[in-house]
């Protein structure tokens, strides 16, 4: 049993926070202000009365897992925690200015995870006193439905964090985790966001349409889903965010950046939720 704690209460770190909870653990979200702490616990409500309506989860598990979680507007309540996991914006000096704070307020023994998608562990790591205790545990969203975590491991992480976090995301959590090297992109978005750039090329150029483009992936492929809507769901910011961390890494003209996605990502269309990306929701 840890005492956890989840720095961003958004989309991933809200289903981070419920994962956590269900497995009975007491977790502590951090959030920015009043408004986002109170959007970030609809959240969590939101998902769990889902779980509750589909027959995932009872109302008696659901109300207890609801108990365990807190959030909270004051990093120093973060001093008692034993694992804390990075859900921050996919903004590499973010992170790095969490980390560098949190250095300075939890416990030499306590293991520091991120959740990034794309930037390597490593460049985080070194923002503290101890990069051997830092590790990437990159979950998928929504992540109290997809089953996998990536296991993300610098040059400079212990064998011993390896053993616990993967120990934590399979025993207790009941994730499938895989092991990657510390690399932009790491395993699953090194191949998919390729693949989704590559739609928003082809999407851009006026060679198909976007119901064309997907019907075919999803209908000739077996994919349950289209590249763009996918993109939509996944977020366009964060499709954005990978792309660069993968150009950044590699200097590949097939990881630049479409301009199409980057007007988007200016635009605020984001995909699924901001109401409109390839498709309107």
């Amino acid at each position: 049993m840890y005492k956890v704690g989840v720095i961003g209460g958004g989309t991933m770190g809200a289903g981070i926070a419920e994962v956590v909870a269900r497995a009975g653990d007491p977790v502590l979200v951090l959030e920015r202000d009043t408004a986002s702490a109170a959007a970030a616990s609809q959240r969590i409500d939101t998902s769990l009365a889902r779980a509750v309506n589909s027959g995932r989860l009872t109302q008696g598990a659901a109300d207890a897992a609801r108990n365990l979680v807190d959030v909270t507007l004051n990093l120093g309540d973060f001093a008692d925690r034993e694992l804390v996991i990075e859900a921050a914006p996919e903004i590499e000096q973010v992170k790095v200015d969490f980390f560098t704070r949190l250095d300075d307020i939890v416990p030499d023994t306590t293991i520091l995870a991120t959740n990034t998608s794309s930037i390597p562990v490593i460049r985080i790591a070194n923002a503290t006193s101890r990069p051997e205790r830092v590790v990437g545990v990159h979950f998928f969203n929504p992540v109290p439905v997809l089953p996998l975590v990536e296991i993300v491991v610098s040059l400079r992480t212990s064998d011993d964090v390896v053993a616990a976090v993967t120990d934590y995301a399979t025993n207790r959590l009941g994730k499938k985790t895989i092991r990657s090297g510390d690399r932009a992109g790491f395993i699953v978005n090194a191949l998919l966001v390729p693949y989704l750039v590559s739609a928003i090329r082809m999407l851009e150029s006026g060679f198909a349409t976007a119901d064309d483009i997907d019907a075919g992936m999803v209908n000739g492929c077996a994919h349950p889903m289209g590249p763009l809507r996918l993109s939509d769901t996944v977020g366009l910011d964060v499709v954005l965010a990978v792309t660069e961390s993968l150009y950044d890494e590699f200097r590949e003209p097939q990881h630049a950046a479409p301009p199409m996605l980057r007007r988007m990502v200016e635009a605020g269309r984001l995909g699924r939720k901001s109401g409109q990306g390839f498709y309107t929701y």
